[in-house]
């Protein structure tokens, strides 16, 4: 299975903000998502993960297939963080939590409420959630945020260790987390000025 996206178009708030974007990723690739802050990353991860429509183009191996981290954790104050871990994988159909917990550094918090966690603790069990999805594409939108260098390196490995077993990844980030990946720069893609559309995903901001 590949991810391939050929000549997309997307918008937001109903102004195009990229044209033309092709790119394909295989099993057991990463690639590297660049651009200045505003250039339309956040908006291309999230058509792709299926949150918002293109305006034109094709997105081929993502009916579910993709799971999806962007700016929030997705976590239930009021839980632990074993049971956030527990809800999430049973949502996917997938039960063992152990590897997650252990991938990053989580055992020693499992008990505590994921509302009493820093917000480095709450990026790392954010993170840890595609692990229990048993999706092969991984889509990341700046998933280091609030991470320390520890915790980035340990974020490096889970993904290492996906894409060892034939896993895929997507992510936009501004650093360098050492990973063997392409790199994609989106800048040559945005939108000319002069572009409109009467299409708008108003509806999924």
């Amino acid at each position: 299975m590949t991810l391939c996206v050929t000549d997309l178009a997307v918008a937001r708030g109903g102004v195009p903000v990229l044209d033309g974007v092709s790119f394909a990723i295989e099993p057991g690739a990463a690639l590297i998502l660049r651009g200045p802050n505003g250039a339309g990353k956040t908006t291309l991860l999230r058509c792709i993960a299926g949150l918002q429509p293109p305006l034109s183009g094709q997105i081929d191996g993502a009916d579910e297939t993709i799971a999806y981290a962007g700016h929030a954790d997705g976590l239930k104050a009021m839980l632990s963080v074993r049971e956030n871990l527990t809800f999430w994988a049973q949502v996917f159909g997938q039960r063992d939590i152990t590897e997650a917990l252990a991938a990053y550094d989580l055992e020693p918090l499992q008990d505590r409420l994921a509302g009493t966690l820093s917000a480095g603790q709450k990026r790392r069990l954010g993170l840890a959630r595609l692990m229990v999805t048993g999706r092969p594409i991984w889509v990341l939108d700046e998933p280091t945020v609030s991470l320390d260098a520890a915790a980035v390196g340990l974020f490096a490995a889970a993904v290492t260790a996906h894409l060892g077993a034939g896993g895929m990844a997507l992510i936009a980030t501004h650093i360098d987390l050492g990973l063997k990946a392409h790199s994609f720069d989106i800048t040559p893609f945005r939108a000319k000025p002069s572009q409109r559309s009467g299409a708008s995903d108003e509806a999924f901001l």
